[in-house]
């Protein structure tokens, strides 16, 4: 196949070069010059504007690009005497998968674009021509026959098409079936233009056209060697020429043109075409295509047309067609939309559709799905059969969704797979039974692991000591253990000392117990005090000489109380032994006290995501749903690699139904951070967390005080706004380095998680499709 990319395109889309291609996968040789087999989009043209039309320069027949795309913006360009179809555009300022020809200042920036061009997974070509959104005018695609350019290996760029005469206009279709471009060539002061009237005769397999071949250049110097040269664009290129050969005039009984290329002797206007057998490497910075007569020639040489193409070696194999086919399946079936979710879903790395990992050890062999994650997707129906096609699928993660119906078998050939929060039922095959399959499954209350399922058991309510969400990357609290002693004073039993245990419970497995002696060998006796709050003091601990803890002990002079520590641990006598997390909280490290690292940008909206979806988990994947009340940057914690951890339930409470609001409860919760619709009514709902985690995102971003004796950070950033513009929102901290669409992204989702009307706020899981974003945008500014 042939793909002619016009040098007058504005820019090329990698997926949308993708989409295409496969549509074009299966070509066959144009027979007559119609336009059947050719693909001619109109980019940014709306769908509903006249479409299919007839370009009235070339004659081709164009349409509308809206059908082969779902993502980027359109504009126009305001150009006089712009031909049609560069008089709109697609341009795309989100995301990665981008590149660009006609710019016309749309934007106003007096900037072209800097871009690179794919082909399949495989660097075609870079573009640098300035700093602007990427965008595309027109995207033109033709097939060729197999057998004409063709290489030992690696694909063909096209780099020089000539046709050589002193006319000043391309010729391509429709006089070229291929609608090849034909640019004139000369050189008017060594160089004598024959031509003819007479048709010459194109019936080879490349099919140059007729008014290319009525024109042929001579030197104009007997003696003298007919030729062209140029520049490279890099050393090291590699080019096949294609040069094509007819003799025009009638030569008289004595005359005889012959050059070398053999000797050839060009047929009287027949098309002949002489091309290299293997690849050519310029020498000295220049590259020469020279004919020269041989001794017995009268006439010098001849030259009607010639191409140049540059060698492109493609590496990368592209992901295995039937893993392709199975994922484009799934994503039809749950009409998913993302923006990374278009091109190749594996290669090349850096542009790996979002929530997929692949094998990629060896370039030549096509790379296979192993990973698929589609948690807080918004799926609903069943799990899709085409997953089974997936076979080299080790993980998948769909929690938290909708999804219901049940478990297939087919998905018992994974390591790893969760389903927690769905609507789920019936009883899990034997097949997700066997031993080696980490199969989470929390939050689908209908779903079993017997032939018929039992009514379970009454329970307390479930508290949310730890809501630890590996499938949601946020883990509250990985160590929970429950020091269980009496406020008496201590007596014997059967001749031995009582001792108080610790009782530790944890993703339903087998508790195990602690001594009160191994609680105060852990912490050296209490030795090192870690913080203070309501409830008591916290310890630094070491388990097994080596994992470091935190010791949470309730004071019995505790203002917070025993109530609200209970709602943490519900036993008589408590203490909570959490993961010791060396990065302390998120208030620290935005304010920098204790000499904590001020966080970029990047690292804050991974933080976000993390608390976002450690929330999205208490009010959708719990069972019954819960609703934090005390979320700030102080309860939100980070491990060493600043993974963001969700702490302190001393305040969280339980709902009996989703998206139901809780009866009136006694306000709680920290000023600044509290929903004023909870504050003004006492209903408490889901709602009321996503205000308070509006108000810990519009910190992040601002490292402003959430409440002020003026007015509250939401307030303030509204105000400045209308002032001034983002730069003055923005953290000082952050050096001005972040990508300003993310930025604004993320600044817009604050406040409308801020709303005062509860109705108006997104919910948890709409706020993680945003910060997604978000983070696709920073990533695209961090890689460039």
């Amino acid at each position: 196949m042939y793909l002619n990319l016009l040098t007058y395109l504005t820019t090329l889309s990698f997926w949308l070069l993708l989409v295409l291609l496969a549509t074009l996968a299966i070509i066959h040789i144009i027979q007559a010059q119609d336009q059947e087999e050719f693909t001619s989009l109109d980019c940014g043209l709306p769908a509903d504007e006249l479409s299919p039309y007839i370009e009235t320069y070339t004659h081709l027949n164009f349409s509308s690009d809206a059908t082969f795309i779902q993502s980027g913006k359109t504009a126009r360009i305001q150009m006089d005497r712009l031909e049609k179809p560069y008089a709109t555009i697609r341009y795309f300022p989100d995301g990665r998968r981008n590149s660009s020809f006609i710019y016309g200042n749309y934007d106003g920036l007096d900037s072209p674009p800097v871009f690179d061009l794919y082909l399949g997974p495989n660097l075609w070509a870079t573009i640098d021509t300035g700093e602007t959104t990427p965008l595309i005018s027109a995207l033109e695609l033709r097939p060729m026959g197999k057998d004409s350019y063709t290489t030992k290996s690696g694909s063909l760029k096209s780099h020089r098409r000539y046709y050589l005469s002193k006319s000043g206009y391309d010729i391509r279709y429709s006089s070229d079936i291929y609608d090849r471009v034909w640019t004139p060539y000369f050189k008017t002061e060594n160089w004598t233009q024959i031509s003819t009237d007479l048709d010459v005769v194109n019936s080879n397999k490349y099919a140059i056209p007729k008014d290319v071949l009525k024109n042929a250049a001579t030197p104009t110097s007997v003696s003298s060697p007919l030729t062209i040269e140029w520049i490279p664009d890099y050393p090291d290129d590699q080019y096949y020429f294609y040069a094509h050969f007819a003799e025009i005039p009638d030569l008289q009984a004595n005359e005889t043109r012959e050059f070398n290329s053999g000797p050839f002797i060009p047929r009287r206007r027949i098309i002949d075409t002489i091309s290299s057998k293997s690849p050519l490497i310029c020498t000295g910075g220049k590259c020469s295509f020279q004919l020269i007569r041989t001794k017995r020639s009268t006439l010098p040489p001849l030259l009607n047309a010639l191409e140049f193409y540059t060698l492109i070696q493609f590496t990368q194999s592209e992901t295995d067609e039937s893993d392709v086919g199975a994922i484009k399946n799934i994503a039809a079936t749950y009409a998913l939309n993302r923006i990374s979710w278009q091109g190749d879903p594996c290669v090349p790395q850096q542009f790996r559709w979002d929530g997929l990992n692949c094998t990629n050890t060896n370039m030549s062999t096509p790379p296979r799905i192993t990973t698929l994650n589609l948690s807080s997707s918004g799926l609903t129906g069943t799990i899709a059969a085409a997953i089974q096609n997936l076979t080299q699928l080790e993980t998948m993660d769909l929690s938290n969704n909708n999804l219901t119906g049940g478990l297939p078998d087919f998905l018992g050939n994974m390591k790893s797979l969760s389903v927690i929060g769905n609507n789920l039922s019936g009883s899990i095959p034997q097949a997700l039974q066997r031993e080696g399959l980490k199969l989470l499954v929390e939050g689908n209350p209908k779903l079993c692991f017997s032939d018929s399922c039992i009514k379970p058991h009454k329970k307390k309510p479930v508290v949310p000591i730890v809501a630890s969400v590996v499938s949601a990357a946020v883990v509250i609290a990985i160590l929970v253990l429950f020091l269980i002693f009496k406020n008496k004073k201590s007596t014997v039993l059967q001749g031995q000392p009582r001792k108080s245990r610790m009782k530790l419970k944890f993703a339903n497995k087998n508790s195990k117990r602690f001594t009160y002696s191994e609680i105060i060998q852990m912490t050296n006796n209490f030795q090192r005090v870690l913080g203070k709050g309501g409830f008591g003091m916290v310890y630094h601990g070491t388990v097994n000489d080596s994992d470091q803890v935190a010791v949470k002990v309730l004071s019995k002079s505790s203002a917070q109380g025993y109530k609200e520590f209970k709602a943490e641990v519900f036993y008589d006598h408590l203490a909570l032994v959490y993961e010791f997390l060396p990065n302390a909280d998120l208030k620290q490290h935005l304010s920098g006290k204790r000499g904590r690292s001020v966080i970029n940008w990047s690292v804050r909206l991974h933080i976000a995501l993390d608390t976002a979806l450690g929330l999205e988990y208490l009010h959708i994947g719990c069972t019954p749903p819960m609703v934090h009340r005390d979320v700030k940057t102080a309860n939100i914690l980070l491990d060493e690699n600043f993974k963001a951890k969700l702490a302190d339930f001393g305040l969280s409470r339980s709902f009996q139904s989703r998206g139901e609001s809780q009866e009136s409860t006694v306000i709680a919760g920290t000023i600044g951070y509290l929903d004023p619709e909870y504050y003004r009514t006492g209903r408490l709902a889901e709602k009321s967390d996503v205000y308070s985690y509006g108000v810990v995102l519009l910190e992040m971003i601002t490292n402003q005080p959430v409440i002020s004796k003026e007015c509250n950070i939401a307030e303030w950033v509204g105000s400045t706004l209308n002032q001034s513009d983002i730069t003055e929102i923005m953290d000082p901290n952050l050096g001005g380095v972040y990508e300003t669409n993310s930025a604004w992204r993320a600044l817009e989702l604050a406040m409308s998680c801020a709303d005062p009307i509860s109705s108006k706020r997104p919910t948890m899981s709409q706020v993680i499709i945003e910060l997604k974003e978000c983070i696709a945008c920073e990533n695209s500014r961090m890689n460039e």
